[in-house]
């Protein structure tokens, strides 16, 4: 089934750490007009290209194979790599200098905040041209081998002109977890409906079962932009929320996602609101593995956290958030990673060709090695295991939700304070919803008027 992606248009304007951008002196030779040739590939792709990425879970090995493997590809380059866990150290020591890489893989949400930072200076290349270019020895180009909809989102579009500045990499979709062996053993079928899991809440509790859990009230926002993003008004209310547009909280289809969360707080297992932290989270995990809740939402790496507590045997199932609209998908939120060329590079066709070569068959098979998965079509049949499973939820009909809240400058409170923190006491019956509500109304009011809008991020760049 083709991949059905939410566009989220807002403006990703995110708060920065102040660093410098002074001329490059970076003396490596390259070209600099990349173009396709008709064999596949860039034309005149040679030289050193100078490439920095942060070490992750999926460690450094990765990366070096995706060095031979590019230099095999492209006879007469040499890629100079540095893969560190302490990347940002580095970096933003070299890019004040005014010492620019070729290319970086490193995505935003980050404490250190430099991508953030070149995004806002508008300092990064335009690399919408690399999504036309093809990789040696294959006939499709970067933009179609891409699921559909990855570079139309403020994670990749981040000024709102259509042009894509930051590649989407190693993506991760989010959903509600349950126990397949449970619903197996009950003859029980995943709810694709909030009637139909209300129902089945109903018929749980009569067996000591409880409907929900949630490891911490962090968890809530994947959960809620996609109950947002499934709305009657659908993307748009996803983006007016987002961007904390005035009077979005007083409308009927944003009180239906309240209503939602509401109704499952009374759901959820006594015992959750007690161990949801930070330290204690994993215990509301575990009651899914020993059936005491049914569903949990998180993302694709719960197995792997669990793994020490699963028994032989289990197995983990996921499912989309159901739809608030009859009319509409199940949705899931996934986050993804991004890799980028600054303006200051040199060899700015061995950059393109690079970023390219990440979404060729030979990268996507090594990636996928070591677990990091690419957003590109059909991905889902090179995975085996829980992976197969859960990065199928778009070839299954979800909806796909990515983005996030616009940056603001202090406001006094935080999105988190106001929208997902209160699911606590939701849940322990401490706060109506309605009193939940006028809360976020007033934080939506205080961030609204906190918006760092694109003009003074262009003001700020220039100064």
């Amino acid at each position: 089934m083709k991949k059905v992606l939410a566009m989220i248009l807002s403006v990703l304007m995110v708060a920065s750490l102040a660093a410098g951008c002074g001329g490059n002196t970076d003396t490596t030779e390259g070209t600099t007009d990349p173009t396709a040739t008709s064999e596949g590939g860039n034309a005149e792709v040679s030289g050193t290209i100078v490439v920095k990425a942060i070490e992750t879970a999926y460690g450094a090995d990765m990366w070096n194979e995706i060095k031979d493997a590019f230099e095999a590809a492209y006879p007469g380059t040499t890629v100079e790599l540095e893969v560190s866990k302490t990347l940002e150290t580095t970096l933003a020591n070299e890019i004040q200098a005014g010492n620019y890489p070729d290319v970086v893989h490193l995505a935003t949400n980050r404490d250190a905040k430099i991508t953030e930072n070149m995004i806002n200076n508008m300092q990064l290349r335009d690399l919408t041209g690399v999504l036309s270019l093809t990789n040696p020895g294959e006939d499709k180009t970067v933009g179609d081998k891409i699921i559909e909809g990855f570079t139309e989102t403020n994670a990749t579009n981040p000024y709102g002109d259509g042009k894509t500045y930051l590649m989407p990499m190693f993506y991760s979709p989010c959903g509600i977890f349950y126990s397949a062996n449970l619903f197996e053993e009950k003859g029980w079928t995943v709810p694709t409906t909030w009637d139909e899991m209300w129902e089945l809440g109903d018929k749980a509790k009569e067996e000591g079962i409880s409907l929900f859990t949630y490891p911490t009230t962090g968890y809530f926002d994947a959960f809620m932009f996609a109950l947002l993003a499934s709305t009657d008004k659908g993307i748009d209310l996803y983006n007016d929320v987002t961007s904390f547009k005035e009077g979005v909280w007083d409308t009927e289809e944003a009180r239906q996602v309240l209503d939602v969360i509401a109704k499952l707080a009374t759901y959820t297992e006594p015992t959750t609101t007690e161990n949801a932290n930070d330290i204690d989270f994993s215990k509301n995990q575990q009651l899914v593995i020993d059936g005491k809740a049914l569903f949990c939402p998180n993302g694709t790496w719960l197995p792997g956290e669990m793994a020490d507590s699963t028994p032989e045997g289990f197995v983990w199932g996921m499912t989309a958030v159901p739809a608030v609209s009859a009319d509409k998908n199940p949705t899931s939120f996934t986050f993804l990673e991004q890799i980028w060329s600054p303006q200051g590079a040199k060899n700015t066709a061995g950059a393109d060709a690079f970023i390219a070569f990440m979404y060729s068959d030979a990268a996507i098979d090594i990636f996928a090695k070591y677990g990091a998965v690419q957003p590109v079509a059909g991905i889902a049949d090179k995975l085996e295991g829980d992976n197969k499973t859960f990065y199928s939820i778009y070839d299954n009909g979800a909806t796909a939700v990515m983005g996030g809240f616009v940056a603001t400058t202090d406001a006094g409170v935080t999105p988190a304070d106001a929208y997902f923190t209160p699911v606590n006491q939701l849940v322990a019956g401490d706060i109506t919803v309605d009193e939940w509500l006028a809360g976020i109304k007033d934080a939506n009011t205080a961030l609204g008027a906190a918006v760092i809008s694109a003009s003074e991020e262009a003001t700020d760049a220039a100064a």
